[in-house]
C-alpha cells in the first residue's frame, strides 16, 4: 500500500499594495485525499474572524489594512492544527529593500511580455514598506523567502505572480481577461456595455473556478450568475479570492518540486515548471 504524502499547509495572499485596499486570503491543507480549501476571505479581517470562529457577513465591504505576519501565522494554526510549510504572495518581496524593478520582474517580462503577462515595476512608494515589512516579519516568525538560491530552508515564503501562473492553470497563449478594473481596456474596440463586461468577466472567473476545483476541494465560493450583478465593483472581491486560491495553488506546486524561480539571489518570481524549458534549480 502506497504510503500517504504529510500534511502540509499553504497561505496564499492576493497581497494590495497600499493598506487601504483589501487582500484576499486562501488557505489549503493537503490530506489523505488530496488538497483542500479550509478557508477563503476577502480581507486580512475577515480570515482572522474565520480562524475567531467569527462568521463573515458576505454583504459587508472588505476593508484594506497592513498584513500582520504573526496573526496570520497563528491563524493558520488555529484553523489547521498545524504550522503553514508555505506562504505564497502576489506582491513583490526581496532579501533588500525594493527601491526600483528588479531582476525577476526583467526576466519575467522577457519571458511573458509576448503573452501579454509583463509586470508592474515596484518602486521605494508602492509596495514600499509594506512589502520589506511582510518579508522582514515572516523571516523572524521562520518562514524565509525562496529566491533562486539553492540554500533554501523551509517554510517557505514566496513571491508569485497569478497572471503567468494561470496560463498553465488554463492552457492559455495569453493574458486571461479577467481582471474587473481593466475590463473598459480588455474590449476597447468593442465598448461592450457594462452588462456584456460582466458576462464575459464571469465566462473567465468560471474557468478560473473550475480549473483550481480540479485541483483543490471544498472551495467555498459560488459565482453569481450575470443577471446577480447590478455593477462591476462587486465582482472585485471574487477577484481577489480567486487570486488568492491561485497565489495559495502556486504554493502547492512549490511545495511538491513543480515551479522554477526566474530573477536572482536577492528575488525571485516563482512560476510553474511546465511554462519554462528547464528543470527548477
Amino acid at each position: 500500500m502506497a504510503s500517504q504524502p504529510p500534511p502540509a499547509l499553504v497561505l496564499g495572499i492576493d497581497a494590495a499594495w497600499t493598506a487601504h485596499n483589501p487582500s484576499g486570503v486562501a488557505l489549503l491543507q493537503r490530506a489523505a485525499e488530496g488538497w483542500q480549501c479550509l478557508a477563503l476571505a476577502t480581507s486580512y479581517e475577515a480570515f482572522l474572524a474565520l480562524a475567531a470562529g467569527q462568521p463573515w457577513d458576505q454583504n459587508r465591504k472588505a476593508q484594506g489594512s497592513e498584513p500582520d505576519p504573526a496573526a496570520l501565522l497563528e491563524a493558520c494554526k488555529q484553523l489547521a492544527g498545524q504550522p503553514v510549510d508555505c506562504v505564497s504572495v502576489d506582491m513583490p518581496l526581496a532579501t533588500t529593500s525594493i527601491t526600483s524593478r528588479r531582476a525577476a520582474d526583467t526576466a519575467i517580462a522577457s519571458r511573458f511580455g509576448p503573452k501579454g503577462c509583463a509586470v508592474h515595476s515596484p518602486s521605494a512608494e508602492r509596495p514600499g514598506a509594506i512589502a520589506d515589512q511582510l518579508r522582514e516579519r515572516f523571516a523572524e516568525l521562520g518562514v524565509a523567502l525562496h529566491t533562486t538560491t539553492p540554500a533554501r530552508q523551509g517554510p517557505a515564503l514566496i513571491e508569485c505572480y497569478p497572471h503567468v501562473a494561470l496560463l498553465a492553470l488554463l492552457n492559455r497563449n495569453y493574458r486571461v481577461p479577467y481582471k474587473v478594473s481593466r475590463s473598459a481596456l480588455y474590449w476597447k474596440a468593442e465598448r461592450p456595455p457594462v452588462a456584456e463586461r460582466v458576462k464575459r468577466l464571469l465566462a473567465e472567473f468560471t474557468a478560473i473556478h473550475q480549473a483550481l476545483s480540479q485541483r483543490i476541494s471544498a472551495i467555498p465560493l459560488t459565482l453569481p450568475q450575470p443577471h446577480e450583478v447590478t455593477t462591476l465593483s462587486s465582482l472585485k472581491p471574487v477577484e481577489d479570492m480567486l487570486d488568492a486560491l491561485i497565489c495559495a495553488w502556486i504554493g502547492i506546486e512549490h511545495l511538491e518540486g513543480r515551479t522554477v524561480g526566474l530573477g536572482d539571489a536577492t528575488a525571485a518570481i516563482w512560476v510553474p515548471q511546465a511554462l519554462t524549458n528547464h528543470s527548477p534549480r
